[in-house]
């Protein structure tokens, strides 16, 4: 969808739940709002096979039906919809201007809750392979390996739901964790370490990705006795954490040491008419429903601001 006009009263940067919540928030004090996201709205929620800790939904809720809700709750009161990147953000007087591949748009106030990228894990093999072994998403590209034996990175929540996936497709699905622990939730542990399908390897780490056309081997190392091996798989999932998407925003907003934005408690950076909501802001707990309530104040603050 194309923005309507060229000037808002919010414009709110990324679809995920911070964003979402936040629009709602907006529209329904009618403030004019523009919503941009690059790609689908929901972010990475969309990828979770089921929330079970989101309230109001005892028996859990798909994230795509989560996100899909969310977007159809916001655009109802008249939140606009933007499908763009975010290439930049000036300031002009009193005035935001977020520079988008869709051209420029002027706004009062601007809630950044653009969320986070997967890291990589940086490693020869990584950026060849992507697409032919190596991917960052089990629900989008579980399916291609069904039958077949596949590698997990990582041991947050993030892997262990990447890996509880894996299982309704791939013979095997091997955990490789750099720690002798999961940093997972106790229920998620709980459920990995009785699938009988998941393996685990810990204290170790991915020297590099190998194959011919596809991936058909891992190259590890245990980083406590320092011995090298070798892993058969079709398919390697990384799940080593997240980057903020805060590229665009260095030298105009206060960054913590990992790029991730610095707020206080009423969601205010150290631009005002600037806020920042979700897993992109300094010490977020990465949950949705705390990225949801970030978006609310973002949005009641904002619009505090612009009232003056």
């Amino acid at each position: 969808m194309l923005a309507s006009k060229r000037e808002y009263d919010v414009v709110i940067v990324g679809g995920g739940p911070a964003g979402l919540a936040a629009g709602i928030y907006t529209a329904r004090a009618r403030l004019s709002s523009l919503l941009i996201e690059k790609m689908m709205a929901g972010g990475w929620i969309v990828n979770a096979g089921l929330v079970e800790n989101y309230p109001g939904f005892p028996q859990g809720i798909t994230g795509s039906e989560l996100a899909q809700s969310m977007e159809q709750q916001a655009a109802k009161f008249g939140l606009e919809m933007l499908t763009a990147g975010v290439t930049g953000l000036e300031l002009k007087g009193k005035r935001k201007v977020v520079k988008t591949t869709e051209g420029d748009i002027t706004a009062k106030a601007v809630i950044i809750a653009g969320g986070s990228d997967r890291v990589k894990l940086g490693v020869p093999g990584e950026e060849g392979f992507t697409g032919r072994g190596v991917a960052y998403c089990a629900i989008c590209d579980g399916a291609f390996y069904r039958d077949l034996p596949v590698a997990v990175i990582g041991g947050s929540n993030v892997a262990i739901n990447e890996a509880l996936e894996l299982c309704k497709f791939a013979s095997k699905v091997t955990v490789i964790h750099r720690r002798q622990e999961l940093r997972a939730t106790k229920i998620l542990q709980e459920r990995a370490f009785a699938e009988p399908k998941i393996e685990f390897l810990w204290n170790t780490v991915v020297e590099a990705i190998e194959g011919e056309e596809v991936v058909k081997s891992l190259r590890l190392r245990n980083v406590l006795t320092g011995e090298k091996s070798v892993l058969k798989i079709s398919g390697i999932f990384v799940a080593v954490g997240f980057k903020p998407g805060t590229d665009y925003l260095k030298g105009v907003l206060s960054l913590d040491a990992n790029g991730a934005i610095i707020t206080n408690e009423k969601m205010e950076t150290s631009v005002p008419g600037i806020f920042a909501a979700g897993d992109i802001r300094s010490n977020s707990i990465r949950q949705t429903i705390a990225a949801a309530g970030d978006g609310a104040v973002a949005a009641i603050y904002a619009g505090r601001f612009i009232a003056g």
